[in-house]
Formats: structure tokens, C-alpha cells, sequence
């Protein structure tokens, strides 16, 4: 148990921000888990995290639960050899740290006891490319350094093909197509995108496999193909055109969970093969069109 005692210069300030200034090492998700465990006191009673101190207030603190590692995290394996691991990512979980340090396990943590190289150092190291937090599926990561260029420069060319499930809010009007739309930053609201003139080139493929009623509303479930590689492309362009996902938050698909999954990826290998690796839909998109 660690004892503070606020000064002239700590008055008025939220007693979160002060924690956080006072544990400079830890991510705020960590720090606010302390409040959520009722681990801050202030003259001995629980602390919420938006009070604002007063002088000589007496913050206790019981800082025994923080870490300075993830908790170790279990994720289904597809396929592994001395170069790659290709792993089916659920929902929910990060590709990689967004910050330095952030104590959330994610396809980068899990990764940690699999690499093989030292070279392959850093909070990103062993990913090759990032599925959405809410999007699940087939994802690959390098064990050494020579299988993470070699896998990125197919990436970056082109050759790696991904395919992807979605189930979309109406009926698109065409069965098959391509979506051809630039995409940018959304000067508005900077960490997502849009379909904007001034973007980068973007073209997904998509073809429509089913559609269905639910609750007296139309959905289609549909198989898409990123041509190119953008942020977002998926979810962007398919709420250019009117279909958002199903259960995307940001760009208008209404539902409890994304119903979007990275269902197949075909690449070569560092041995040399060509392989294409699957992995099923969730079972949250057969309970969407059956509920």
C-alpha cells in the first residue's frame, strides 16, 4: 500500500489523472483497474476516478495488482511451422499494442513465446498485418525476421489473398461487383475513414451468397475480396454503398457484435508453398440469421 498526500499544486485535480501521474509506466487501462478494484482510498474511503482532490487530502493506494507484462492469453492455432504461425484471431482481441505499453493480451503477446529470432523485438513484433479488434478470423505471424520480409513483401504486392465473410444490413443491388472507391482519414473524426476523392485508391470485391428476414428487415450474407489493402476498406466501402456490417459501431451497422470474418488467406509460404489456410465463421453469424 503506497500513501500520497496532495499538495497546492494536485487541488482541483481528478484523482485518476493524479494516479496516473504518479504510476507514469503504466497504461491508463491498467490504472483505471485499480479503481475499478477498489484499490484507491481517499482519507479512507473508496475513490471514484473523477473526484477532485483538496489540499492535504490522503490518497492510499493498494498498487499490488499492476504488471508490467500482459496476462498470458491461449489463442486457437491453425497452422504452425519453424516460420509462421497462423492463428484463427476471436473477436475482441487486439493485433497489437496501440501504445507502449499496454497490459491487454493480443495476437502480439501470444506471439512473444513463439518467435525465434532476437531481431524480432517490440510490442508489434512477429505481425505481419492487423484484423479490426472486432473482426475475427485467419491471421499469420513470422517467427523470425527473414519469414516477416518475406511475408510482408507479398503483402505489400499483392499476392497474399484474403477472403472475408460479412453479414450486411439490406440487399446489395448487384450479386457481384466491385466496389471502386478512394479512401482517406475522415478530417472530422481523424481515427476512422471514408469513401473520399482525395484518398488512396481502394477496390473490394464482393459477391452476395445469401440474404434473409430478420425481425421483418432484409440482410445478405456475402463473401468480399480486398484488392487493395486500406484501413477499414471493408467496413468503409460497404457503408459507401449502404450495406454496412452488421454490429459495426462506427460506420452504421447496427447489432451487438461485428459480423465481419477473415475467412480464408492464401499465400506462399517461407518454404516455398502455396497454402491457403481457413477458418469457419464464428458461430455468431449462424445464431444472427437463425434467432
Amino acid at each position: 500500500m503506497q500513501q500520497f498526500k496532495t499538495g497546492k499544486t494536485a487541488v482541483g485535480q481528478r484523482t485518476d489523472i493524479f494516479i496516473a501521474l504518479k504510476y507514469p509506466r503504466f497504461a491508463r487501462s491498467a490504472l483505471r483497474d485499480l479503481f475499478e478494484r477498489h484499490n484507491v482510498q481517499v482519507n479512507g474511503r473508496e475513490a471514484k476516478p473523477g473526484y477532485k482532490l483538496k489540499y492535504g487530502d490522503k490518497i492510499s493506494v493498494n498498487s499490488g495488482s499492476l504488471r508490467l507484462s500482459p496476462e498470458s492469453i491461449d489463442l486457437p492455432v491453425i497452422y504452425q511451422d519453424k516460420d509462421v504461425v497462423v492463428i484463427n484471431k476471436p473477436n475482441g482481441v487486439l493485433t497489437h499494442s496501440k501504445g507502449a505499453l499496454n497490459l491487454e493480451p493480443t495476437v502480439a503477446s501470444f506471439m512473444q513465446g513463439k518467435l525465434k529470432d532476437k531481431k524480432l523485438t517490440g510490442s508489434r513484433a512477429g505481425i505481419i498485418h492487423r484484423l479490426d479488434r472486432n473482426t475475427s478470423g485467419v491471421i499469420i505471424c513470422a517467427r523470425n525476421q527473414a519469414a516477416l520480409t518475406w511475408l510482408q513483401k507479398q503483402f505489400s504486392a499483392r499476392s497474399a489473398k484474403k477472403t472475408y465473410l460479412a453479414v450486411v444490413a439490406g440487399r446489395p443491388a448487384s450479386n457481384e461487383a466491385i466496389i471502386d472507391i478512394p479512401i482517406g482519414r475522415n478530417p472530422k473524426k481523424p481515427q476512422t475513414f471514408k469513401a473520399i476523392t482525395t484518398g488512396k485508391p481502394a477496390q473490394t470485391r464482393y459477391k452476395v451468397l445469401r440474404t434473409f428476414k430478420k425481425d421483418g428487415q432484409d440482410f445478405s450474407l456475402i463473401q468480399l475480396e480486398p484488392i487493395t489493402g486500406r484501413t477499414h476498406q471493408i467496413r468503409v466501402h460497404l457503408a459507401y454503398i449502404g450495406h454496412p456490417v452488421v454490429g459495426d459501431q462506427i460506420y452504421g451497422g447496427g447489432g451487438a457484435r461485428m459480423l465481419l470474418h477473415a475467412h480464408k488467406l492464401e499465400l506462399t509460404l517461407p518454404n516455398g508453398r502455396r497454402e491457403s489456410f481457413s477458418a469457419p465463421a464464428p458461430k455468431s453469424f449462424s445464431d444472427f440469421w437463425q434467432k
